[in-house]
């Protein structure tokens, strides 16, 4: 497949006007609030997932509304005290799955909080999260457009603000430093990740691969695959609606929150991806506001570095001292 979007000597300084409403701020901050008006504690239950060098826990807390969200918890059974936590979102229609999936990073001395994203989970691994709300009017198939019309009943406000508090969850368990914490993720979990660094208080670091939910009249412009391609079936039968979706879409795009979030980060891109173009992954890069480093892969797709990449991660944590897993 040849190349699909802009030379890379022009995205590395590609820096796209940010389309942000006003209230942008404000819109967030009363969100968060509202969710934390739901405070009960998270539930963390032992789970039998028959490994003998990780500690599992079945995890519960309230998100959006209160709603209960699902997680796996992975600790090193080895951990004698409080240790840095990587909380991690997947990528699109990904469910939480099973334990065993999920071993990188507690085997390498960190624990792992794994977010089932509601709704999602019925086509790659299984999820056990739900999303009771409605969703207003009309959406084409899939989770992209659901409540597209106000950005009140947009879906991905819910899934942001479960984000948030995942990592409020975290926190909470006393096998993690609450000092130490990092948001990560791939594809649509990049984009997530992109929310809850910038929303989170305190985020230590974040590791974002090929996000998705970014700089979206570019990607539409680009690709029709996957989460866009729903947008863009949206449009083409809701003629007259264009300038509020993307008016929505604006309190949701991953360049806005790139542009405030402070922990230092490592991004990938993948310069053949058809499903998060190159362009709209370095609109959010060029915008982060702290410290950042981006790994480049020329001759891949959606699948970005693999194994590669999270090699390139766990050096990466590595290198910020804090960090650094016990020896």
């Amino acid at each position: 497949m040849p190349l699909m979007d802009l030379p890379l000597e022009e995205l590395r300084g590609y820096l796209p006007v940010r389309e942000e409403p006003d209230d942008f701020d404000t819109f967030w901050r009363d969100t968060l609030a509202e969710a934390r008006t739901h405070d009960e504690p998270p539930t963390f239950t032992p789970y039998d997932a028959c490994l003998t060098e990780v500690d599992v826990f079945d995890v519960r807390f309230p998100g959006f509304g209160g709603d209960p969200v699902a997680g796996w918890l992975l600790v090193p059974a080895s951990a004698t005290g409080p240790v840095p936590c990587v909380v991690g979102f997947l990528g699109y229609g990904g469910g939480r799955g099973f334990p065993y999936e999920w071993l990188t990073w507690p085997t390498a001395g960190y624990a792992h909080l794994l977010m089932d994203t509601r709704g999602q989970g019925g086509s790659l691994q299984p999820g056990a999260t739900g999303d009771p709300h409605g969703s207003g009017g009309s959406s084409s198939p899939g989770m992209v457009t659901r409540g597209i019309e106000r950005p009140e009943d947009y879906y991905y406000r819910r899934v942001f603000t479960d984000a948030v508090r995942a990592v409020d969850a975290a926190r909470s368990h006393p096998s993690v430093d609450p000092d130490r914490v990092v948001v990560a993720g791939g594809s649509q979990g990049g984009g997530i990740a992109l929310a809850a660094a910038a929303l989170s208080d305190g985020v230590r670091a974040a590791l974002v691969n090929q996000p998705s939910l970014c700089h979206y009249r570019r990607a539409l412009q680009v690709v029709e695959g996957n989460a866009y391609r729903e947008i863009w079936t949206y449009l083409r039968t809701h003629r007259d609606s264009a300038e509020q979706v993307f008016r929505t879409l604006s309190y949701f795009d991953g360049v806005n929150f790139a542009s405030r979030a402070e922990a230092p980060v490592l991004f990938s891109v993948a310069l053949m991806d058809d499903i998060c173009p190159p362009s709209t992954v370095f609109a959010a890069y060029n915008h982060w506001a702290g410290p950042k480093d981006i790994r480049v892969w020329p001759w891949n797709r959606h699948e970005g570095g693999g194994y590669f990449q999270d090699l390139e991660q766990l050096r990466f944590l590595r290198g910020l001292s804090d960090l650094r897993p016990a020896e």
